[in-house]
């Protein structure tokens, strides 16, 4: 795997050498300062060794540009004594694992802020120079790399396990540091929480010794002197550090009440600009987190336990949560601000019962038999959690936004979650938290464990549009995070699923909704989609537009288990919904093509099969093959699916006669006749006042705006105005709009408006924007 890496370019690098040697478990402990907009702390991380012990070859030594011709150098801190387990010998020469790093070299440049490297002055090491002897006179080293980006690395040091208290309850070997950690990971499920107690303990122990670290534009290197294998590496290591400003995994803001705040961003680089980790998905871990901020923030974070503060010394607050299901880094979410929860005005009971009562059809999915993921304490061998229809769950928003919040999302979560259940089964998570995000938020949701960040965009109009956002939102939960992605380039696999279940469930959440109206509802919905299939595969890159871009080599890494995510970090790739959109046809496909019966049934027995899992798409369409009858699936085999639908670009033939048979259907008349109505709208005398035209803004505030750019209602500019500053989530496309238009005065509008906001703007909705106008 001879991959030329360029940081310029928008390739993503996945950097951690995750096949020889595996985070199992972080224990975090920040503040959260708003004044620098710095979080800073330290990072715990316990290891445990991988099954690839073959000697690393010479060969990989990499050769690059670098700021410096200097001599790779390492301080050599006094060495933590600790017995060596093994012979084995790594070459310290594998640098990247394969790959060629090409531009300049990462010294930091500014100031305090800056990536130090353990020397008395900043690291000797430049970011291409891993081929070192790292002042060993020749012994070969092994080298952990980690994700890292936008960091300040103060210190890193082995942890002396053995010196926390009561360990010797939890190990046959409390000498032996890494036997120690090795015993601790491998506690059964039902010690959760002795097991938590002691990670923590453990974290609080004293160091034995600092080691060598550096770091470059994407990683976060680490070495022992003496240590040659993963097996002889600490397997408990202390990182102090902080974030930058300007850092790309969090946005340091203020919430619609003008107050400040903080909240993680997810892709393009997702968690390591918060936290050096390892990033591929396979690197699955669990995590606990104290992390303390000014008593009058809030802290809503990745985790299974509805936190309360601790009040600390005057004025501050400490949160605790814990995640106890293995997930993968990225998944980890933080947002601090002053929100306040949301609760009805009058509680009755139906709003404070949690559900759980069996219904007759639960026979579907309860099935027999042991779970196929790693141990931990799963929800689907648990018979409470098992019957649990709606989950716990709180809202939290700005000030401003709480009665919007108690009209339009509080009666939507039980019953959007009650029909998720009644169509999957068993929720993979035990409670959830919904926040409504700044205005800066560049997308409509985003889900993580335990938590979901929705735009203040779905809480205008009507129910429709927050109910099926959050029921997307809530699919995520299976799909997505319960069951990931091995290879994130196939990223249909987490939004395609996600897309058609929020129809599903979004109609059996209307529950005074026929089923003919439901179809009728889902068929419009199709139908939309359609059309925005066609402009997205007209207006996009062909190599953009397949769902396996990697074909057989979907899932594989580098020897070292590091890879590179083609585009990764192209701002435009964000916008794009041909994943959504393609995976959304394909799974409709096969839903119509077995009988939704059919399917739906499969799809219980694949949940229960690969929840706690991470899988590539012939996981599921080999097990969907193989438990339909050969009778009901004419024609339908993982290699035409794989051709016709997923390693392809442009429209699948199926769906290409499946909408050219639709032309003429009842449907597309009435959507016809939707367009023709809002353009007699936009089209009456508009002599009222302005009470009644807020209204109307209020309720359909896109397509309203969409009209006025269409049809150049110069009198209505402002509503524009104030769209494009306050929902950003949907803004972007409304640029287009305005330049597409050609029209001098839109387009000024659309520069002015981009001047006033870009600074609050996510980077990629920025690139993106400024490209459009410039």
């Amino acid at each position: 795997m001879d991959i030329k890496l360029d940081p310029s370019r928008d390739d993503l690098p996945l950097m951690a050498n995750t096949s020889h040697i595996l985070v199992k478990h972080y224990v975090l402990d920040l503040d959260v300062d708003f004044e620098s907009q710095i979080i800073e702390g330290t990072i715990v991380l316990f290891f445990e060794s991988g099954n690839r012990f073959k000697k690393w070859s010479s060969s990989t030594e990499v050769a690059c540009r670098s700021e410096s011709n200097e001599a790779c150098r390492f301080r050599m801190p006094e060495p933590c004594q600790i017995p060596v387990t093994s012979t084995k010998t790594f070459s310290s020469k594998i640098g990247y694992d394969d790959f060629v790093i090409c531009g300049k070299g990462g010294k930091d440049t500014s100031g305090k802020d800056g990536n130090h490297g353990n020397q008395e002055q900043a690291s000797g090491i430049s970011s291409s120079k891993h081929c070192c002897d790292a002042g060993n006179h020749g012994s070969e080293e092994f080298l952990l790399v980690l994700d890292c980006c936008d960091l300040s690395v103060l210190k890193v040091e082995e942890v002396d396990v053995a010196a926390a208290p009561g360990i010797e309850k939890f190990t046959r070997s409390p000498e032996l540091r890494n036997q120690i950690v090795h015993d601790l990971v491998a506690l059964p499920a039902d010690r959760w929480r002795e097991q938590l107690d002691c990670y923590a303990r453990c974290s609080q122990a004293p160091g034995c010794g600092e080691l060598l670290f550096d770091t470059d534009p994407w990683s976060l290197q680490i070495r022992k002197t003496g240590a040659q294998t993963a097996t002889d590496f600490p397997h408990a290591i202390r990182i102090r550090y902080r974030t930058k400003p300007q850092g790309r995994s969090v946005t340091w803001t203020s919430d619609q009440s003008g107050r400040p705040c903080v909240y993680t961003v997810g892709s393009p680089i997702n968690n390591r600009a918060l936290f050096p980790c390892q990033e591929p998905p396979v690197a699955m871990s669990t995590w606990q987190a104290t992390v303390r901020a000014a008593a009058s923030f809030v802290v809503l974070m990745s985790g299974e336990n509805s936190a309360k503060p601790t009040q600390l010394r005057e004025g501050y607050s400490s949160w605790y949560y814990y995640v106890t299901m293995p997930m993968p880094a990225s998944t980890f979410t933080i947002a601090v601000g002053s929100w306040t929860e949301v609760k009805p005005e009058i509680c009755s009971p139906n709003d404070l019962a949690i559900e759980r009562s069996s219904s007759p059809s639960e026979a579907d999915f309860r099935y027999v038999g042991f779970c196929g993921h790693m141990e931990y304490p799963c929800r689907f061998q648990n018979a409470s959690a098992t019957t649990q229809k709606i989950i716990p769950h709180r809202v939290f928003a700005p000030v401003c936004l709480k009665s919007a919040c108690q009209e339009t999302l509080l009666p939507l979560i039980p019953p959007c979650l009650s029909a998720a259940y009644s169509v999957l089964g068993t929720h993979p998570f035990s409670r959830l938290d919904i926040l409504i995000v700044p205005a800066n938020f560049s997308s409509l949701g985003m889900a993580s464990p335990h938590i979901v960040f929705l735009s203040q965009s779905t809480l205008t109009g009507m129910s429709q549009l927050c109910g099926t956002r959050l029921c997307h939102e809530i699919a995520h939960a299976w799909f997505g995070l319960a069951i990931g992605a091995r290879d994130w380039t196939e990223e249909w696999l987490s939004e395609g699923f996600a897309t058609h279940l929020e129809d599903v469930f979004w109609a059996k959440a209307q529950q005074q909704l026929a089923p003919h109206e439901a179809q009728e509802q889902q068929e419009l919905r199709a139908c939309l989609r359609w059309h925005r299939l066609q402009d997205e595969v007209q207006n996009s890159p062909e190599e953009m537009q397949v769902l396996r871009p990697n074909k057989e080599k979907t899932g594989h890494v580098s020897d070292s288990g590091s890879s590179v995510i083609r585009h990764g970090l192209n701002p435009e790739k964000v916008f794009m919904q041909v994943h959504y959109l393609k995976g959304y046809f394909l799974l409709r496909f096969l839903a119509k093509s077995l009988g939704e019966d059919t399917y739906f049934s499969f799809l219980r027995k694949f949940v229960h099969t690969f929840h706690g899992q991470l899988i590539l798409s012939q996981d599921f369409l080999q097990m969907l093959l193989e438990n339909i009858p050969e009778e009901k699936r004419p024609e339908l085999s993982v290699g035409n699916i794989f051709r016709d639908w997923l390693e392809s670009s442009g429209i699948p033939q199926p769906l290409q006669r499946e909408r050219q048979a639709r032309a003429e259907c009842g449907l597309a008349q009435q959507v016809s006749a939707e367009v023709a109505k809002w353009v007699r709208v936009n089209r009456r005398p508009r002599k009222r006042k302005r009470k009644d035209r807020e209204e109307v803004f209020e309720k359909v505030r896109h397509r309203w705006c969409e009209l006025i750019v269409k049809h150049k209602y110069t009198k209505a500019y402002r509503d524009v105005e104030r769209f494009l500053q306050e929902d950003q989530a949907m803004g972007i496309y409304l640029y287009g709009e305005l330049m597409l238009s050609e029209d001098p005065r839109q387009q000024h509008l659309a520069r002015r408006c981009f001047e006033l906001s870009k600074e609050q703007m996510d980077r990629s909705s920025a690139e993106v924007v400024a490209e459009m106008l410039f």
